[in-house]
């Protein structure tokens, strides 16, 4: 790190309202993520929709909330699943990337999902846990599992928009977050169990693509959701170290945004005003921080 990091304490924006807290029996995804915890909800995958709303996933009870701009919150979907992650398709839909069915489609006007991949032609999915989309169509998303540096058998997929899969990357202590490069060359991928951003091209002639550490982390669990400006700024949320960082274009940090009620940051995005919000999921609450202050 820099020694002239700025380093922030975020405010809360909005916290899950009591009438969406889970109190009944935990989930088998709970149950096995927190055995013998109590978990109320366990939010990830933020997007904002094209009206300002944000959207986002809570994986153990199979819901997805939208989250207005005044911080009023709307169950908008609920079913049998464990939805991790969410990105807007040009169609208009989403894609889902959910733990235990796959790859989803979304349509939020009627309500609808579609299974767009139950495996990957060869074999099941370990657990799906991040997603993005290129301009193109092209649906990038990780298949984490329970995959680690001492079980490293995580996989990166590219799901084309003929509905071919393919398998870009494996043998990957945890992948999980994912974002594209504003030019769209070169793809950002968050690897948890290595406290690593690595780095590789979106296109290219080697199978499997060169691959290079980007960022190189410590403390903590890892990197886990991922979000770029338009101008190349990569925000990170820091898992189990409650805070997020944000790097320059040339990846040094330059800005660390603690969260002050709990230490699971679980993911980022940016707001089309590159403010950013920031999910911290023990609290299950939203943080929100101005360009004005992230931005050196």
């Amino acid at each position: 790190m820099r020694p002239n990091l700025r380093i922030l304490v975020a405010e809360a924006f909005t916290r899950l309202p009591a009438e969406f807290r889970h109190l009944g029996p935990p989930s088998p995804w709970a149950s096995m993520t927190r055995p013998g915890k109590q978990m109320h909800s366990f939010l990830e995958g933020p997007v904002f929709a094209a009206d300002g709303s944000l959207w986002v996933a809570d994986v153990p009870y199979g819901r997805i909330f939208r989250v207005h701009q005044d911080g009023d919150w709307d169950l908008a979907f609920s079913y049998d699943g464990e939805p991790h992650s969410l990105r807007p398709m040009p169609d208009g839909r989403f894609a889902v990337v959910d733990y235990s069915k796959g790859l989803l489609a979304l349509d939020p006007d009627n309500g609808t999902l579609e299974v767009l991949a139950a495996d990957d032609g060869r074999e099941p999915f370990l657990g799906l846990s991040d997603v993005t989309v290129s301009d193109q169509g092209d649906i990038w998303f990780t298949d984490s599992g329970r995959s680690s540096l001492s079980d490293p058998r995580g996989r990166l997929y590219r799901r084309r928009p003929d509905g071919k899969v393919e398998r870009v990357l494996e043998t990957i202590p945890y992948p999980n977050g994912l974002v594209i490069s504003p030019d769209g060359v070169l793809l950002y991928l968050a690897v948890t169990r290595a406290n690593a951003v690595w780095r590789l091209k979106t296109e290219g002639a080697e199978t499997p693509p060169m691959v290079g550490i980007y960022i190189q982390l410590s403390g903590g669990l890892g990197p886990d959701g991922l979000a770029i400006t338009a101008d190349g700024f990569l925000a990170l949320a820091q898992a189990q170290a409650g805070r997020a960082f944000i790097f320059d274009p040339r990846g040094d940090a330059v800005t660390e945004i603690r969260t002050p009620d709990g230490l699971s940051t679980t993911s980022v995005a940016f707001d089309r005003n590159d403010n950013l919000v920031i999910v911290e999921a023990d609290s299950g609450s939203l943080y929100r921080v101005p360009l004005e202050q992230w931005k050196p």
